[in-house]
């Protein structure tokens, strides 16, 4: 499904963006709403955490992974030259936003991000109902899970305000774990 991403556009430059939509989507648990508003400041400088503001306006720590760390900077070279040559062409200023929109809000919209998954899942041989946002950030925590990560620190990269609510996640590896053993 990532590689499919850079395969997956008209432009080059919509490949590298959609090839960091999906690795930040998949390496960070990201929900949509909280990567299309991300600040393009806040991954410059390659950082190796960014600053997430989730539901109720709390603020997070997430970790990004080499190969969402790699996509971000191709994608954020390409973006920047654009903006360039839109801002020479028309005096319009940069977006502030990490993914640019044309739209009121100024950023891709979370129906963009739903298409562009769906094309990915197309592209990759995945039924596109299978695929959903929702679904990489469940894939994200799981996959922390079954590696032996603490439930405690899978609620706070999620952003969980209730540690319940993350409790899910281990009744998903539980019904593997039987499935395995069955």
């Amino acid at each position: 499904l990532i590689a499919a991403a850079g395969d997956v556009g008209r432009k080059a430059d919509d490949r590298l963006r959609n090839r960091a939509v999906m690795e930040l989507l998949y390496a960070s648990g990201l929900r949509v709403s909280e990567l299309v508003t991300l600040p393009a400041a806040a991954l410059r400088g390659d950082p190796q955490m960014v600053l997430v503001r989730g539901k109720g306006g709390r603020e997070r720590m997430v970790p990004l992974s080499a190969p969402a760390r790699a996509a971000v900077a191709q994608w954020l070279a390409a973006r920047d030259a654009e903006e360039e040559r839109a801002r020479i062409a028309s005096g319009r200023a940069p977006s502030r936003f990490l993914f640019p929109g044309s739209g009121l809000a100024g950023h891709l919209t979370r129906q963009q991000v739903h298409g562009l998954l769906k094309a990915c899942a197309i592209a990759s041989g995945l039924s596109p109902a299978l695929v959903t946002p929702h679904g990489l950030r469940h894939a994200f925590a799981t996959h922390l899970l079954a590696g032996g990560a603490d439930l405690r620190v899978i609620q706070t990269l999620l952003g969980h305000a209730d540690l319940s609510t993350t409790e899910i996640y281990t009744h998903v590896l539980d019904d593997h774990l039987k499935a395995l053993v069955l």
